[in-house]
């Protein structure tokens, strides 16, 4: 088994054809997207490929160590895209091909209308413990 980070981005990716940002969405659409989302988790959990999930608000703050003292704080530095991670989805998947269809699968969680929004996912693996030596 192999853990992947789905990434969903405010922004940042190329925008599909008749894209209609999330703020434009109607109450219901957005209870739609969501409901997808759990459905899709609770697919995921069943088949013993979920691994944790979670949705993250747009504000957020950089922190780094200084010295000693208080360490100083910023609203940036900023990605070069302006972009901004909505949130994400841990799967633990046999391989490679399987994460790329879950994150296919779920890029068409839909959005205005009902109609699936084809939102770029970003699909990143987790970095593998090195191997270790034995005498």
């Amino acid at each position: 088994m192999a853990k992947y980070l789905m990434l969903k981005h405010y922004r940042g990716a190329p925008c599909p054809e008749g894209f209609v940002p999330m703020d434009q969405w109607t109450p219901e659409e957005i209870s739609a997207h969501v409901q997808y989302m759990h459905d899709f988790a609770a697919k995921l959990e069943k088949t013993g490929e979920f691994v944790d999930a979670q949705g993250l608000a747009p504000e957020g703050v950089w922190v780094r160590y200084d010295g000693e003292g208080r360490p100083p704080v910023t609203d940036g530095p900023f990605a070069e895209t302006k972009d901004l991670i909505a949130g994400w989805m841990v799967i633990d998947v046999d391989n490679y091909e399987r994460a790329l269809e879950l994150a296919g699968e779920l890029s068409a969680a839909p959005g205005a209308g009902g109609k699936p929004i084809h939102e770029w996912l970003e699909l990143r693996p987790f970095m593998a413990a090195p191997p270790t030596i034995t005498e």
